[in-house]
């Protein structure tokens, strides 16, 4: 499972856990989470992530 960073807050979305808080279970992979998702942080829109290494 992966994990991507917000680019704008450094929130991190953790494909393991979910985000349970909006409806999106854990296992979710990030290509399954809506693309009118945002950050719960900070607002940025979903093309404002990438991929953590």
């Amino acid at each position: 499972m992966a994990k991507y960073n917000c680019l704008f807050c450094d929130f991190v979305y953790d494909e393991e856990a979910g985000y349970p808080d909006d409806g999106i279970a854990p296992g979710t992979k990030w290509e399954d989470v809506p693309e009118d998702w945002t950050c719960p942080v900070c607002g940025a829109g979903k093309e404002e992530f990438e991929l953590a290494e």
